[in-house]
């Protein structure tokens, strides 16, 4: 482990992480290197299969913690092992989930209910493999169509949202304010999304999870839909970018196209291993769709799913649909 080197790329930040979290965070890293010299590996050869492995580890010795995921994150990307680096994020990306939906089932239908389909002590651990997050899912779908009517279970997944907190998007109001319409609000939200994506395209960084190049840029512009969405009439619109653009793009294996399309790690891996999550809980990233345009327009919006690799569609879109009173 380059300790120093790691320590410097820590405090060379915009925020410097403290002196103390440091030294909490280079123990995990060192934690993590020898138990891959059990295998042969180094920190500089760890793969997705180690990480998720090591994991497990940390959740029998209740260890797993953000911050020892983040630990372990940070020093991927440092020394730019990004099979490793992607790993840990896909195991903190949506982390909070279940536990969101266990604070929005209490809040929709009380904690009697809530405790017959997701009661707090059956929460899945953090750091859980996505190859094992599916039975969760199903399982817990299974409990809500059994306790809640199909509407009830679309409005709940919906307040999800992927975990994200409801003023999250906060600032979009003042930004549809300046804008002065949905047109114009809309077009300027494309042109910082495609802006952004040349950005990453150019440096060679990471657009979250994934690489952008000149064909994931001129896919985008040639889909209007795609990334902040269309107005089609009374309604927007929204194709999901896909998870792994690239990869989607050149993937001809149906099942593989849609599997790169798809950013929920509690259903991915389902298409691969032919085991049916509903594509119900694609309401929770409906929510997160919607999210912008309830905080643009400070008002709830309805969102219907209309396609969903879940269920074989080859992407995701949502529709959202905007009042009547809004210019």
């Amino acid at each position: 482990m380059d300790r120093e080197g790691y320590r410097q790329y820590l405090i060379d930040r915009v925020q410097p992480i403290p002196e103390e979290e440091i030294i909490e965070t280079t123990k995990m890293v060192e934690k993590f290197e020898e138990y891959l010299k059990h295998f042969g590996k180094t920190l500089e050869t760890a793969s997705a299969t180690e990480v998720n492995n090591f994991t497990k580890v940390l959740i029998e010795e209740k260890l797993n913690t953000y911050t020892s995921l983040v630990a372990l994150s940070r020093y991927g990307n440092f020394i730019k092992n990004m099979d490793f680096y992607l790993a840990v994020l896909e195991l903190i990306d949506g982390a909070e989930v279940m536990n969101v939906l266990n604070e929005r089932l209490g809040e929709h239908i009380g904690e009697t209910k809530r405790d017959e389909i997701l009661p707090k002590e059956d929460l899945p651990p953090l750091g859980l493999p996505s190859s094992q997050k599916i039975d969760v899912t199903r399982q817990v779908l299974e409990k809500m169509n059994k306790v809640l009517t199909p509407e009830e279970c679309k409005k709940v997944l919906a307040d999800v949202a992927h975990g994200l907190p409801r003023d999250f998007r906060k600032g979009e109001r003042e930004k549809f304010l300046k804008a002065g319409s949905i047109d114009e609000y809309l077009r300027r939200q494309r042109e910082e999304g495609i802006a952004e994506l040349e950005k990453h395209r150019d440096n060679g960084t990471l657009f979250f999870n994934q690489y952008i190049t000149d064909d994931v840029v001129n896919f985008v512009k040639g889909r209007p839909d795609v990334l902040v969405g269309e107005r089609r009439e009374n309604t927007i619109y929204h194709t999901k970018i896909p998870y792994m653009t690239q990869e989607y793009l050149d993937a001809t294996d149906e099942r593989m196209k849609r599997y790169y399309a798809c950013h929920c790690a509690w259903a991915r891996e389902s298409i691969l291993k032919g085991e049916e999550v509903s594509a119900e809980f694609c309401y929770c990233s409906g929510g997160f769709t919607k999210q912008p345009w309830e905080a643009a327009l400070n008002q709830p919006l309805e969102v219907e799913l209309m396609k969903s690799v879940l269920r074989g569609d080859d992407e995701c879109s949502f529709i959202i649909h905007l009042p009547d009173n809004v210019p």
